[in-house]
C-alpha cells in the first residue's frame, strides 16, 4: 500500500498503518472545481486506502455548510477559494498547525503555520480573438474606443479575487481606469461565469478580471479565448487548504494535504490549469514567476471594502 507513497506523507501513513486505522475516512469540503476534488481524491485513496468524503460547491455554500453543522461538525480538511478564509478562521483558532514536509517548495506567501495553498490563480484579461477587436495588452487598453461597448467585468461584490484586483488597481492609479472603463460601455455582469459567458459566446469581446484558469479550460475545449496577463501587474487567488481543529481524523487529514502537495497531487492541480502552489512543478501555463504580481495590504484593503464597493458602484451606476 505505500509504494510510491513518500512524498505524500510516509511518517503519517505509516503511524495509520502500525494504528490499523488506515482505512479511515476523511472528509474534504472545497470551493474548487468539481474534477479537481475528484482526481485528488481517487489518487490520494488509491495512495493510501483512506476514503475520501467529500462536498463540492460555491465558497458560500461551502460556509453555509460549516456553519450549520456547528453544533455537530464533519469537515476535517476545508479548501477555499480564498485566502481570506483562511485568516478569518486562523482568528477564530478554528485551525490546526501543521507543515507538511512536502510544502518545502511552496514560497513563504503562500503558507502559514495553519494554512498552504493548494494552487493558485490569477486574474486576467479573457479575449475572443474573433471579436474583431485589436488584442489587448494592458488593462487601459480596454478602455479604448475600439472596445465600446464590448468589456465585461465580473462583479467585485461577488468575487473576492475581482474586489483584490480593482483594490490593487485603485491603490495603484486612482479610480480614473474604472471611469474610462464605465464610460467606455463596460459593464458588470454578476460573477465571473456571468462575465465570461457572453464573451465565448462572441456577444462580447473581453472580460476585465478573467478567472485565467477558467480561460484556459475553456480554450482547451476548443472556445474562441485567449489570457493575456498585463505587464503592469495583476493579482493572485491562492486556494487555501487547512486542517480544521476540531477534526476526528487529524493524522488522516494531515495525509491528504501531504498527497495534495505530492509530485502526483501537484500534477493533478497543474492538469486543470491552476498554477501548482510547489515552485518546482511544471504547468502549460505561466506560473507565479512569470507574472507581475500587485502587492496589497490585505488587512487595509478589506478594512475599506465597504467604502472600495461602494465608490465602484457609483462609477458603474449599481
Amino acid at each position: 500500500m505505500l509504494t510510491n507513497i513518500r512524498r505524500a506523507g510516509l511518517s503519517v501513513l505509516a503511524a495509520l498503518t502500525i494504528a490499523g486505522t488506515a482505512h479511515a475516512d476523511v472528509t474534504v469540503y472545497t470551493a474548487g472545481p468539481a474534477s479537481l476534488i475528484e482526481k485528488l481524491a481517487a489518487g490520494f485513496t488509491e495512495e493510501s486506502g483512506i476514503k475520501v468524503e467529500f462536498f463540492q460547491a460555491t465558497t458560500g455554500k461551502v460556509m453555509a455548510r460549516i456553519e450549520s453543522e456547528a453544533a455537530n461538525p464533519v469537515v476535517d480538511v476545508l479548501i477555499s477559494a480564498s485566502w481570506d478564509t483562511a485568516t478569518d478562521f486562523t482568528a477564530r483558532g478554528w485551525l490546526l498547525p501543521y507543515t507538511s514536509p512536502n510544502a518545502k517548495n511552496v514560497p513563504d506567501f503562500l503558507k502559514s503555520e495553519t494554512t498552504v495553498a493548494q494552487g493558485v490563480s490569477a486574474l486576467a484579461i479573457a479575449w475572443n480573438p474573433n471579436s474583431g477587436t485589436p488584442a489587448p495588452k494592458e488593462w487601459a487598453d480596454l478602455a479604448k474606443p475600439e472596445y465600446k461597448d464590448l468589456v465585461n467585468l465580473p462583479d467585485p461584490a461577488q468575487s473576492g479575487a475581482t474586489f483584490e484586483l480593482v483594490a490593487a488597481l485603485e491603490a495603484q492609479s486612482g479610480w480614473k481606469l474604472f471611469e474610462d472603463l464605465a464610460a467606455n460601455g463596460a459593464i458588470v455582469a454578476g460573477a465571473n461565469a456571468e462575465a465570461l459567458n457572453p464573451v465565448l459566446q462572441g456577444a462580447k469581446a473581453a472580460v476585465f478580471g478573467a478567472v485565467d484558469y477558467i480561460s484556459f479550460n475553456g480554450k482547451e475545449k476548443g472556445e474562441s479565448i485567449e489570457v493575456i496577463f498585463p505587464e503592469s501587474g495583476t493579482v493572485i487567488a491562492p486556494r487555501p487548504a487547512m486542517i480544521l481543529n476540531w477534526s476526528k481524523n487529524q493524522d488522516e487529514a494531515k495525509a491528504f494535504i501531504d498527497y495534495m502537495l505530492s509530485d502526483a497531487g501537484q500534477a493533478i492541480i497543474a492538469a486543470t490549469n491552476l498554477m501548482p502552489s510547489r515552485t518546482d512543478i511544471a504547468a502549460n501555463r505561466p506560473l507565479i514567476n512569470d507574472l507581475n504580481i500587485l502587492k496589497i495590504d490585505s488587512e487595509a484593503v478589506y478594512a475599506g471594502r465597504a467604502d472600495t464597493l461602494a465608490s465602484f458602484a457609483t462609477i458603474f451606476g449599481q
